[in-house]
C-alpha cells in the first residue's frame, strides 16, 4: 500500500513550492506566496521554529506541510488557548490530480502523529478559512473538533 511520506524540506524544493503557491486554487487560501517562500528560505534563521516538509505519495512530490510550536510563532489567532504544549499545522496538495482523494486527511494524520510523538505536545490547533470546506472536513475526520469560543479546530493528545 502506498503511503504519505513527509520528507524534510531542502533548498532544491523551493522552485516546486513556488510553482504550487502560484496556482490559483492554492493562492485562494495561501494569500501571500512570497511570505511563504521567505519563511522556507529563512528556515535555518528567523523561521527555524518551523518544521517544513515536502509530502510524497507513491514517491512523487504532491504537496507541502509544516508544523510549529505556538509559543514560538506568537500569532494572535490562538491566544485563547494555553500556549505551552500547543502546536499548529499548515498543509497543501500542490498537484491537482491528487485533490479529492483523501490525501489531505492522510497528510494531517501524519502531522498529528509526528507532533504527538514530541514530549510536551498537548494539543494541535488550526484555523483554516471557514469557506475551505475540504480542509475543515479533513480536520474533523482526523478527530479535531471546532472550538467555537476561539474559532479554531483543535485536537487534544489522547
Amino acid at each position: 500500500m502506498d503511503t504519505i511520506v513527509l520528507c524534510p524540506f531542502s533548498d532544491a524544493d523551493i522552485p516546486l513550492l513556488a510553482a504550487w503557491l502560484d496556482k490559483e486554487y492554492i493562492k485562494k487560501w495561501y494569500h501571500d506566496p512570497d511570505e511563504w517562500l521567505r519563511e522556507v528560505q529563512n528556515r535555518h534563521g528567523e523561521f527555524r521554529f518551523l518544521n517544513h516538509f515536502i509530502v510524497t505519495y507513491t514517491s512523487k512530490p504532491i504537496g507541502f506541510c509544516q508544523y510549529y510550536a505556538c509559543e514560538d510563532a506568537k500569532e494572535e489567532w490562538y491566544q485563547g488557548i494555553p500556549l505551552a504544549g500547543s502546536y499548529s499545522i499548515d498543509y497543501l496538495i500542490g498537484e491537482e490530480e491528487f485533490l479529492g482523494k483523501g490525501l489531505g486527511k492522510s497528510i494531517i494524520a501524519a502531522l498529528v502523529e509526528k507532533i504527538f510523538s514530541l514530549s510536551g505536545a498537548q494539543r494541535i490547533v488550526v484555523q483554516p478559512e471557514e469557506e475551505n470546506k475540504a480542509s475543515c472536513n479533513a480536520l474533523l475526520s482526523n478527530g479535531f473538533y471546532f472550538d467555537e469560543a476561539n474559532s479554531l479546530y483543535q485536537k487534544d493528545r489522547a
